[in-house]
């Protein structure tokens, strides 16, 4: 179905190089888009043409006409007067209209198999057929961003999103949810994933700046065939969950920077509370107060090095060494040791990703 303002303007156009007024209505009689005035009087003659078997005829000052959507009636187009002429402006007219329920047909058509591309809903044999259909490349390089917006419904992002990248026939912009927008973008042989950071700044600065939208932007990896698309999708969203876990103070989140935070998010919950109960006793890193938090922060971000650490916490040397042995004694693990800070690292990730995956459950 063509949006009634795109009627409109397409009307509007028609008329202002042919000199004849147009109007279009559905089935019923409705007015959808019209350039005369009191049309509706016609609304009934419009019903009986509507069930005639002649495509096209005049009627009181009118030139009626069909216009059909895959043998489905779909609108009846009106050309005021009944001249030849003006029966040659309505069939081009008509023509037009045909054009445009085609183009957004196929349209519709691309978008509905893009969400059925993501969420792994068609055959390997369905998508190769169906992309040849719609004149969609098989073999293009192409990499999933996925948008995700803070409020739901958020239909300033969507239209930024679709106004930077509406002159790329070849990309695609769909949701398959209220909160994400999702890209399914074509690149060039020569851009990598430096480029794909670029791509991402800029999303995450137009709609900063332009739609006021605070979101979060993620993207999988690379893909040659149609096929992987999925692949490409489920990475981004991966992404996106592992970044709120783990990286929650960064706005761009791409699949390949994950490290080890893409393993913990894989493991099922009850080998990670089999490990936390190996590694912690009595206590966990959830229950330090956050003096002790930012000290074993700081000292991981300095590599392990005891006096920079207490240098950049503006406190003595032997304050800070105290407060490890604290650390040590509650936990057992001594965190100037590498392998008992390793340990505390990723048992202190688990940890964290147990919380996440609990709060999700409420």
């Amino acid at each position: 179905m063509i949006a009634n303002q795109v009627l409109q303007t397409t009307l509007d156009g028609i008329k202002n190089i042919s000199r004849t007024d147009l109007c279009v209505m559905d089935t019923d009689g409705k007015v959808l888009a019209t350039t005369v005035n009191n049309v509706e009087e016609n609304a009934e003659a419009v019903q009986i043409f509507v069930d005639s078997q002649a495509d096209s005829q005049v009627y009181q000052g009118f030139h009626f006409f069909k216009i059909f959507d895959d043998n489905q009636l779909e609108y009846i187009l009106l050309a005021k007067g009944n001249t030849d002429d003006i029966y040659m402006v309505g069939k081009m007219a008509a023509f037009q209209l045909q054009s445009l329920l085609v183009a957004y047909k196929e349209r519709y058509d691309k978008d509905n198999f893009i969400k059925n591309l993501i969420l792994d809903n068609l055959l390997l044999v369905d998508i190769y057929n169906r992309a040849k259909k719609l004149h969609i490349e098989t073999n293009a390089r192409r990499i999933v961003f996925i948008i995700e917006t803070k409020d739901e419904k958020d239909a300033g992002a969507m239209e930024t999103v679709k106004g930077l990248f509406s002159n790329r026939a070849k990309d695609f912009i769909t949701q398959v949810d209220e909160k994400n927008i999702i890209l399914v973008k074509e690149i060039q042989a020569e851009e990598k994933y430096e480029d794909m950071k670029k791509i991402a700044n800029v999303i995450l600065d137009m709609l900063n700046s332009e739609a006021m939208s605070r979101v979060k932007v993620a993207y999988g990896t690379i893909i040659n065939e149609i096929k992987d698309v999925s692949r490409s999708y489920k990475e981004a969203k991966m992404s996106l969950d592992v970044g709120k876990i783990f990286f929650a103070e960064k706005n761009i989140v791409d699949y390949s920077s994950l490290g080890i935070g893409r393993l913990i998010y894989q493991l099922p919950m009850p080998l990670c509370k089999m490990f936390i109960n190996e590694i912690f006793d009595t206590i966990t890193p959830s229950d330090f107060d956050d003096e002790t938090v930012e000290t074993i922060n700081k000292f991981f971000e300095y590599s392990l090095n005891v006096s920079e650490t207490a240098r950049k916490l503006f406190i003595h040397r032997n304050t800070l060494v105290y407060r490890l042995d604290k650390i040590q004694k509650a936990t057992g693990l001594d965190l100037r040791n590498f392998d008992d800070a390793i340990t505390f690292k990723i048992a202190n990730m688990v940890v964290n990703y147990m919380e996440y995956m609990e709060s999700m459950e409420y």
